[in-house]
């Protein structure tokens, strides 16, 4: 990260270099003389991504969305406050607390298949606001056998403030609570929360397991870095980037995903560029036969290594310690080329426009996880959300909530929420489950159907309109 000073200096230092090596990949010269003076439109984080790009040139969709979405200047996920109907989106688990239920009852059955390990331990990865793991644990309870098994409630959270919120919300005590070092003030790392041990991490990587871990990641992949690239002539991959528009410039959303959602021209600070030859990262990410031979000329693809690199770890995790996982999220079974988007105050935005004030997110393509994860863990599915939450009950439990209350609001409000989550209109059919299983496990998960052979060995592809 280039301190902005730095960055103003470089761009001078560096100004013909930068040109001379955009030719190449280009054919053109960027215009770098907004380096010069501030943009008025842009954030504190989009004066800084804008520094970075003057001064080494164009920047991967992977590293604006890393900036955009984690940056300490003025990054999305450093606000705190963004999910919810005052936010910019919901989540299931914000709906009802019918999901976090039925999560947690699939954890208990599953315990119950796999020979009722004594020691577990809940693992979520971007846990928002704590919502669903507060409605889990309190649904365990329900079950005090398994209830008394669980050691360790683990949140992968770099926010501090949403890490605040998530120790609120899990019911933890600031007289217990140790704090983070060199961090934030009343940034939690570790605490009790209704007599549970409770313990935040910034990576993956940071999670000591010493017991059976139920790991769940909500909503997590689709905000994990993307690289967007084109297949061109002769075999060749050129990665697209993103480059310093010109001051005005309106720019006009055309995504695949956006159909009637696509919102009129709008002017955003920055624009895509795209290599004139095979980048680096086209080199690496795209030299498996098996995923290049399945494109054409012209077709785009998006590919997020952060996510196989986590995938990866979670089905080691899960396999060497006898765990379960499952991974839901919205996307498809096929890998896609063009989802990359903006969502602010509940609307499709550019993403392109003022980094740092809407979350940004690209479909999650659950065939590139259940492939790196073939040899490690067992993957069943994905299935749609509404089939996932109706066989374990979601109705029964609607019925009960329906008779607990007179009030006539209330219940069709809770029959909105059902409605919400699983119709196929809504979240329900978008939405997709993935189950992960240890690679010795003979469990074959609810509600998974085992897959055929050809469902393991094959990569679908969703071929991208020219």
């Amino acid at each position: 990260m280039i301190p902005r000073v730095l960055a103003a200096r470089s761009s001078r230092c560096f100004r013909e270099p930068v040109g001379r090596m955009a030719r190449r990949l280009y054919g053109t010269k960027p215009d770098l003389s907004v380096g010069s003076s501030p943009d008025t439109d842009l954030t504190r984080l989009g004066q800084h991504i804008r520094d970075i790009i003057v001064a080494t040139g164009p920047i991967s969709v992977s590293k604006y969305m890393q900036l955009a979405l984690t940056s300490p200047i003025g990054g999305y996920y450093t606000r705190g406050q963004v999910f919810g109907s005052s936010g910019d989106f919901i989540t299931s688990p914000e709906i009802s607390q019918m999901y976090g239920e039925l999560l947690a009852i699939w954890f208990v059955l599953h315990w119950e298949q796999t020979g009722r390990p004594s020691r577990t331990s809940f693992v979520e990865l971007g846990p928002g606001r704590g919502t669903l793991m507060s409605d889990m644990l309190r649904a365990s309870r329900k079950f005090p056998e398994f209830f008394a098994t669980i050691q360790t409630v683990h949140m992968v959270e770099r926010s501090p403030e949403l890490r605040k919120v998530q120790h609120d919300v899990l019911g933890c005590e600031w007289e217990k609570t140790e704090r983070m070092e060199d961090a934030p003030v009343d940034t939690p790392k570790r605490s009790v929360g209704r007599g549970l041990r409770v313990e935040w991490h910034d990576s993956v990587e940071q999670v000591q397991m010493d017991s059976a871990p139920f790991v769940v990641a909500h909503e997590f992949f689709d905000a994990l870095p993307v690289h967007k690239f084109e297949r061109g002539a002769k075999d060749a991959w050129h990665e697209i980037l993103i480059d310093v528009a010109e001051p005005k410039a309106p720019t006009v959303l055309t995504p695949k995903y956006m159909g009637s959602l696509q919102p009129a021209p709008t002017t955003a600070q920055f624009k895509y560029v795209r290599t004139r030859s095979n980048s680096a990262s086209a080199a690496m990410l795209m030299r498996d036969p098996r995923v290049v031979a399945q494109f054409e000329q012209g077709d785009k693809v998006e590919v997020a290594p952060e996510g196989a690199r986590i995938m990866a770890w979670l089905a080691e995790l899960i396999s060497e310690h006898g765990g379960l996982g499952l991974v839901i999220d919205y996307g498809q079974d096929w890998t896609q080329g063009d989802t990359f988007r903006g969502i602010r105050k509940h609307k499709f935005a550019d993403p392109l426009s003022c980094p740092g004030s809407m979350d940004l997110t690209a479909d999650v393509d659950f065939s590139y996880l259940r492939f790196v994860a073939r040899d490690l863990a067992q993957c069943h599915g994905p299935i749609e959300q509404g089939t996932f939450l109706h066989a374990l009950g979601i109705q029964a439990r609607l019925q009960q909530l329906l008779n607990s209350t007179k009030d006539r609001k209330v219940q069709q409000n809770l029959v909105d929420c059902y409605k919400r989550l699983t119709d196929p209109q809504s979240m329900g059919r978008v939405y997709k489950v993935m189950a992960v299983l240890p690679k010795s496990s003979t469990c074959m998960p609810v509600p998974f159907a085992p897959p055929t052979k050809d469902e393991l060995n094959k990569i679908k592809v969703e071929k991208i309109v020219k």
